[in-house]
């Protein structure tokens, strides 16, 4: 994170995102630093326990052979023009795709709306049930998919709609047909949708490296909200991200400045049931980051919360 110049709010909802296990989608003109972000995510996850490992390493031998256990939590990058099978699995063996290569670990899709519609929506389960089903004739098979999405996307078709730097080439309806790739229900269940613009190009050659620690502090606050959480859930892969509206109102408390705060803007901006929840667990997240232990959320937490659901993208899709 040291190396990534400038980008201070998307580095804060990059901490976030990976304390909560928050799904994240970051767009901006190229060269913005989407990709190495999504990259940085990787070294700021927590090593994987022992039951993790042969998890996963069990998931990896069904897709091919392997002869090691896999320790580092999964990484996994396909390409737009991947298939549908190699994505989401499939094929005559109903062999797992890369979203339960995924599993425990991070599945990283750029240029998000160049991928075929017909994945794109097909992540609308895993994405909320955590898990995937596969069908084919008279063979049925669920598979594990409790990964973290991160996302990247441009602006538009050329990539520089709304840039300061250099003119946009799209017309006003090809950025539309663009940005409706991604559904409604899809962008729904994508937790935090960050703005990334290009730093200044004065900062570019300066050396952060050696007067800051941006990396070892994100870590040791990623890895204290994430006990908290396994301390409130009594589980070790219990995020979150990961639970459900029974458990947001058994485990979540805010205050009554938070709640009306909250209420308010679902009321302006139109938040659906589920925006809202996620809304509310995106601040459980920021309130375990902070030193203190806030068990009840304040209404700075929600603040920062909604912060982080750029509006610009759900606004194309409701037009």
């Amino acid at each position: 994170m040291d190396a990534i110049i400038d980008q201070p709010f998307a580095k804060r909802a990059l901490v976030v995102a990976v304390a909560g296990h928050h799904n994240i989608l970051f767009h901006g003109e190229p060269g913005a630093g989407k990709t190495m972000l999504a990259r940085t995510a990787q070294s700021l996850l927590p090593e994987m326990s022992l039951q993790e490992c042969i998890e996963v390493t069990k998931l990896h031998s069904i897709s091919q052979p392997i002869t090691h256990v896999i320790s580092r939590r999964p990484f996994r990058a396909p390409h737009h023009s991947a298939s549908y099978s190699a994505i989401i699995g499939g094929g005559p063996n109903l062999s797992p795709g890369e979203i339960t290569l995924a599993h425990r670990g991070i599945l990283f899709m750029d240029e998000l709306p160049e991928f075929r519609r017909d994945i794109i929506e097909a992540l609308r389960q895993p994405l909320e049930e955590r898990k995937i089903a596969l069908s084919r004739a008279n063979n049925k098979i669920i598979y594990p998919a409790d990964i973290m999405l991160i996302a990247a996307m441009n602006p538009c078709p050329c990539g520089y709609y709304g840039s300061p730097n250099r003119k946009c080439n799209c017309n006003l309806h090809q950025v539309m047909n663009y940005r409706k790739k991604l559904s409604g229900p899809l962008l729904d269940r994508i937790d935090m949708t960050i703005p990334v613009s290009r730093p200044n190009k004065s900062v570019l050659l300066k050396n952060t490296t050696i007067s800051t620690h941006e990396h070892a502090n994100a870590k040791i606050q990623i890895t204290r909200a994430r006990k908290r959480q396994f301390e409130r859930y009594k589980y070790i892969t219990k995020h979150n991200a990961s639970l459900s509206s029974t458990e947001i109102v058994k485990y979540i408390k805010l205050s009554n400045p938070a709640k009306h705060y909250l209420d308010s803007a679902a009321e302006k901006y139109n938040l659906s049931a589920r925006a809202y929840f996620k809304t509310i667990k995106v601040a459980r997240t920021i309130a375990d980051l902070d030193e203190e232990n806030h068990e009840i959320l304040s209404k700075a937490h929600i603040l920062e919360a909604l912060l982080y659901r750029d509006r610009s993208l759900y606004a194309s899709t409701e037009s």
